[in-house]
C-alpha cells in the first residue's frame, strides 16, 4: 500500500472516534457494504470486461442465506457468513458457465434475467425469506462471547472487511490473473492467442465477483437486522454498473468513490444541514434520473470514465477505451 492509501485507510477507520453520530455511522456503514459489492463488479466489468446486471441478486442470496442460517437454524455468525459466501460463489459459477458464449449486451440481458428470477424467488420462497413481509430477527455479528451491536463496532467491522478486500483486489489486478483479465477486456481472440484460458478467466472473475457481493449481503443482513426483497431489485444492479462506469475501467478507487457518492446522495437530506425536506425529497426522487444523465454525459465526454489516476500516476485522458 502507498502512503496515501494508508492515510485513507486510517482516516476511514478513525471516523467512529471523531464524534460521528449514530445515524452518520449507519449511513457510512451502508457505504462500506456497497463498496464490497462494487469492488467485485469493478473486477468483473472494469477489468475483465464482463457486464453484469445481476449483482443485486447475488447480494440478496448472501443476505438471505446468512440471515436464515443464523436466525432460523441458530448457526454461529462466522459459519453463516462462510456458507453465504460459498453459496453465492456457487451461484456466480452457475451463471458464468452457461454464459461463456455470451458477450456484451447478450451477457447483460442474461444476468438481468437472473436478477429478475431471483427477485421473484425472494418473494415466493416465504419459508426461507418471509416473502414480501421480509425476514427479521437477524442477530448481530458475534465472535465467541463478543457481540458487535453498536453503530461504531458495526462500522469498524464492515469497513475492516472492505479494506481487506480492497487490498486483496489491488494485489489481484497487479498479478498474473489481473493481467489476464485486462487482456480479456481488450480482445478475447488476442488473449486466447497469448495462451490465456479465456473461459477459465471469465468463470473465476464472475465467481469472485459474486462471492464479494454475497459477503456484502451477509454483512448487510447482520448490520440491519431485517431484510426484504425490495432491497435486492434491479435498481441496485443499475446503480452498481453506473458506479463502475463513472469510476472508469481498470480502476478500483474510481468505482469505490463513485459508489460512495451515489450512496450518500440518497441520504442527502439528513447529511446536509439546512436542506429543506422538500428539496431532500426532490433529490431522492430524481436520484435515478441524475445517475442516468450523469452516466450518459460521462460516456459521451470520457468513454473510460473519471479515473482518479492513470498508469504510473499520470492522469488519464478521455478517448476511446
Amino acid at each position: 500500500m502507498t502512503s496515501v492509501q494508508v492515510v485513507a485507510a486510517v482516516a476511514v477507520l478513525a471516523v467512529p472516534f471523531l464524534g460521528a453520530d449514530r445515524y452518520l455511522l449507519k449511513v457510512l456503514t451502508f457505504v462500506g457494504v456497497n463498496t464490497l459489492i462494487v469492488l467485485g463488479l469493478a473486477l468483473l466489468f472494469g477489468y475483465a470486461g464482463q457486464v453484469s446486471l445481476g449483482h443485486a441478486a447475488f447480494f440478496g442470496i448472501g443476505a438471505y442465506t446468512s440471515a436464515y442460517l443464523s436466525s432460523a437454524l441458530g448457526l454461529p455468525w462466522l459459519v453463516a457468513v462462510a456458507a453465504a459466501v460459498g453459496l453465492t460463489a456457487c451461484a456466480g459459477w452457475a451463471v458464468a458457465v452457461p454464459g461463456l458464449r455470451l458477450k456484451g449486451h447478450y451477457l447483460a440481458m442474461a444476468t438481468l434475467g437472473f436478477n429478475e428470477i431471483m427477485s421473484v424467488a425472494f418473494v415466493e420462497a416465504r419459508r426461507f425469506t418471509g416473502g414480501n413481509d421480509g425476514l427479521g430477527g437477524v442477530p448481530f455479528p458475534s465472535i465467541g462471547p463478543y457481540e458487535l451491536d453498536t453503530p461504531a463496532s458495526l462500522y469498524l467491522l464492515v469497513w475492516g472487511v472492505a479494506l481487506v478486500a480492497l487490498v486483496g483486489a489491488a494485489n489481484i489486478v497487479k498479478s498474473r490473473p489481473g493481467r489476464a483479465m485486462r487482456a480479456l477486456h481488450c480482445t478475447e481472440p488476442g488473449a486466447s492467442a497469448c495462451g490465456i484460458d479465456v473461459s477459465s478467466v471469465k468463470v473465476r472473475a464472475f465467481t469472485l465477483s459474486a462471492a464479494l457481493a454475497g459477503l456484502a449481503g451477509s454483512l448487510y443482513a447482520h448490520t440491519v437486522g431485517f431484510i426484504s426483497p425490495t432491497t435486492f431489485g434491479l435498481d441496485l444492479s443499475i446503480l452498481l454498473v453506473a458506479a463502475v462506469v463513472l469510476g472508469g475501467r481498470e480502476s478500483l478507487a474510481g468505482p469505490v468513490v463513485a459508489m460512495a457518492a451515489l450512496t450518500l446522495l440518497q441520504y442527502l437530506g439528513a447529511l446536509v444541514p439546512g436542506l429543506s425536506r422538500q428539496a431532500a425529497e426532490a433529490v431522492q426522487d430524481w436520484v435515478p434520473d441524475i445517475v442516468g444523465l450523469t452516466v450518459v454525459g460521462v460516456l459521451i465526454a470520457r468513454s473510460r470514465g473519471f479515473r482518479l489516476r492513470g498508469r504510473r500516476g499520470v492522469p488519464e485522458r478521455g478517448g476511446q477505451g
